[in-house]
């Protein structure tokens, strides 16, 4: 057998052994013809046919040569699954070609044979066609502009075959002195200036800061330092920005598109003033974050291994007994992982057409998981906890689904709600994630309305009768590649980056109707996604590096217009953190706008890697991580009507609640040689310790009169600041002007 896929998987770090690359051909440049075949093939041909503008026809073939097989990126992300390195020691069965296309507008025509050792065709690809395309100089039209427009003039070109334009470069200013900040969620600066970066949704499994993707990317981005201005590009494809990297005076923006030739090929919307002027400009264009209650801003608890009703309740029942107040519980481990709307071991009868189920339809036993879902909630609830359970946008595949499953399953295909994508002979079927994490899962399009209803549908009684209060959305970065088809045409070059912001709202829908707040807490976002929810910034290790990292993807998530965002405290994944690390940064997470802790399933092996503090306090021996982690839970307690106060008025300014110094002071150089600080809300500004064995600090405070919040000391503003740093104790400053129940707050503590 031999296939060839002219996309491969869209993975947009890597090329797959049996695709086209590049996918749309460049006159004169290499391109490559992959293929995957299996072991009985000795040898592949390229059949060509080649149609020059010129109509000139010509035929040829190519032989391919053995390569080493890739797949998905698997030697670059990671991946979720152990199997993943396993599976790049399979390198039999690559086979490639690399030729010079031909000129922009010529029609390759192709396919590929593979032949067996008794030199007999054993198979033969269909044929493919694509066009070739070149750079050309543009007409700066084909760039349109909202507001002032900032495109160089000039700097316009496009790449296209003569008919369709695929790509579009331009440039934008930058000046000497200024600084560039946003794009989304970012974990390794706070300023991009030097730097190369692209937007597109993608999961990278930890090392983000070091790898340089991202859940959460946006193509809008702040100029600060200078006359103060922001753009943003005003798609859902894939764009890069080379932000000073190659021209030290240029910002160059290079955007995937399909626009007609001499069309315009995009729009970039550009605003002037202040960061906090931009950013309102930007969110009265997209969105913008709507008030959550006050519960939010209260401790979220949740580890992998809460995956009994037994244990979730042991763990509220320790959080009391340490007298460490928490908000929220959430559960991953919840479900039958099949249907990710039933309780696992619940006994009922399938649906057959794949309708909802009511509470009265399961039978919970009481030996089981899970023996009074409800009767949980309730008692959660009587204890001021509120209750948010894991979900996942997928049909899954693997093992074959059967019950309940299989008949979702079909009904999903029958009544037409799924994501498709083409087969070989170009007939649409269901889309088969091609990920790592549920591999062949079948996707919801939730972008469509009737589609999210026929999926949230099942999950109502959930919110209606069990009385959860919210939904964890993770997993919404399972969408690739560009040939996917949404139910209203839209391509997957144009829905897949739209698809998490999509997810989010399909179950903020569902749990507005239900009369309750719309709080969800995902991931993956793009542009859109400051209107839905709670965000936090995906999966990490502990360690000091990741710590760092989470805190600038925080502040860039913030200046994009991400009002709730948290981070796992210290890491969820790997080894447990030192207690330093995990009281630096429990520190830092007391303010953050969601403070939450969470753990990785470890298969229930000992000793134990749940991040809660007395587990913590139990492996290490250092029984004050209890006592630590209680101040700073309490204090974060009484801080609570200051956040929701704040967060109110973040809405109603645009100011982000956790914000970087420059926004107030866009001139002030220490807001980029201290990076990691931060205002939160108008009266609190928090300089958190972010770096190993440091006993004493250096704040760089900004302009203004300040108190130090835990001896009362006042500050004058602008100035560099030095104290002890205790493990009980981090930098925080209290604008002296502010109410005194605030230093009251800390005096409390202290």
């Amino acid at each position: 057998m031999i296939r060839h896929r002219p996309f491969g998987s869209g993975h947009p770090y890597s090329v797959d052994t049996e695709q086209r690359w590049p996918v749309d051909p460049v006159a004169g440049a290499p391109l490559t013809l992959g293929a995957r075949a299996t072991p009985d093939v000795v040898d592949v041909d390229a059949e060509l046919v080649i149609t020059q503008p010129t109509g000139e026809t010509t035929e040829q073939r190519m032989p391919l040569t053995r390569v080493a097989r890739t797949s998905r990126g698997q030697s670059i992300d990671g991946g979720h699954l152990a199997s993943a390195q396993a599976r790049l020691a399979r390198s039999a069965g690559g086979w490639a070609v690399t030729f010079d296309a031909p000129p922009a507008g010529s029609v390759v025509r192709y396919r590929l044979a593979g032949r067996t050792a008794e030199r007999a065709v054993l198979q033969r690809t269909r044929w493919f066609d694509t066009r070739t395309s070149a750079w050309t100089t543009a007409p700066d039209a084909v760039v349109a502009t909202a507001g002032r427009s900032r495109v160089v003039p000039g700097s316009v070109s496009v790449l296209t075959d003569g008919e369709r334009v695929r790509r579009v470069r331009f440039a934008l200013p930058l000046a000497t002195g200024e600084h560039v900040t946003g794009f989304g969620e970012r974990f390794d600066v706070l300023d991009h200036r030097g730097t190369t970066l692209d937007s597109v949704v993608f999961e990278q499994y930890k090392s983000q800061g070091a790898e340089r993707k991202t859940y959460l990317p946006m193509p809008f981005a702040h100029v600060v330092g200078g006359e103060g201005w922001g753009f943003h590009v005003r798609t859902s494809r894939r764009a890069w920005f080379d932000v000073g990297a190659s021209d030290p005076d240029a910002i160059l923006v290079e955007v995937e598109t399909d626009a007609a030739a001499g069309e315009t090929a995009v729009t970039v919307a550009c605003y002037d003033g202040t960061p906090t002027a931009v950013l309102d400009a930007f969110l009265d264009e997209v969105g913008r974050p709507e008030e959550l209650p006050d519960w939010v801003f209260r401790l979220w608890a949740s580890g992998n291994e809460w995956n009994t009703q037994a244990e979730v309740m042991r763990q509220v029942d320790l959080h009391r007994e340490h007298d460490v107040p928490v908000g929220s519980v959430v559960i991953e481990a919840w479900s039958d992982e099949r249907t990710f709307a039933a309780f696992r071991d619940a006994r009922y009868e399938p649906t057959e057409d794949g309708a909802p189920h009511r509470l009265a339809d399961f039978e919970f036993p009481p030996d089981g998981a899970w023996p009074d879902p409800k009767g949980m909630v309730d008692e959660l609830h009587a204890r001021d906890i509120r209750l948010h359970l894991w979900q996942i946008p997928l049909l899954k595949a693997r093992p074959h689904p059967t019950g309940q499953a299989k008949a979702d399953a079909l009904a999903a295909a029958r009544e037409g709600v799924l994501i498709r994508e083409p087969d070989a002979r170009g007939e649409l079927h269901p889309y088969r994630n091609r990920g790592w994490w549920f591999p062949l899962s079948a996707m919801p399009d939730l972008t469509d309305e009737r589609a999210a209803q026929w999926w949230t549908e099942k999950r109502r009684y959930l919110v209606d009768e069990v009385g959860i209060d919210g939904f964890k959305t993770d997993g919404g970065e399972h969408a690739w590649g560009r040939e996917l088809v949404y139910l209203d045409g839209t391509s997957g070059a144009e829905g897949n980056n739209r698809f998490p912001v999509a997810y989010a709202k399909a179950y903020g829908d569902l749990l507005r109707s239900a009369g309750k707040a719309p709080v969800t807490f995902s991931r993956a976002g793009f542009t859109g996604s400051q209107a839905h929810g709670a965000f936090w910034a995906g999966d990490e290790n502990s360690t000091w590096d990741a710590f760092r990292w989470s805190m600038f993807a925080g502040l860039s998530a913030a200046v994009s217009g991400i009002l709730y965002w948290g981070w796992d405290i210290a890491g969820f994944s790997g080894p447990l953190p030192t207690p330093e690390l995990y009281l630096r940064a429990t520190a830092a997470s007391t303010f953050v706008p969601i403070m939450q802790y969470h753990s990785e399933f470890n298969h229930h092996r000992a000793p134990s890697r749940d991040r809660t503090p007395w587990n913590l306090a139990e492996q290490t021996g250092d029984d004050s991580v209890i006592d630590v982690f209680r101040s700073f839970a309490q204090l974060r307690e009484r801080l609570v009507p200051y956040l929701a106060q704040e967060a109110a008025e973040s809405i109603r300014t645009s100011a982000p609640l956790m914000r970087p110094v420059y926004f107030d002071h866009p001139g002030l150089e220490t807001a980029w040689t201290h990076p990691l600080q931060w205002l939160l809300g108008r009266d609190l500004f928090v300089s958190p310790v972010v770096v190993e064995g440091e006993s004493e600090h250096e704040t760089a405070l900004p302009p203004g009169d300040w108190v130090d919040a835990w001896t009362g000391e006042p500050q004058a503003g602008g100035q560099l600041v030095r104290a002890a740093v205790p493990l009980d104790r981090i930098p925080v400053y209290v604008r002296a002007a502010a109410r005194p129940e605030l230093r009251a707050i800390f005096a409390a503590v202290a």
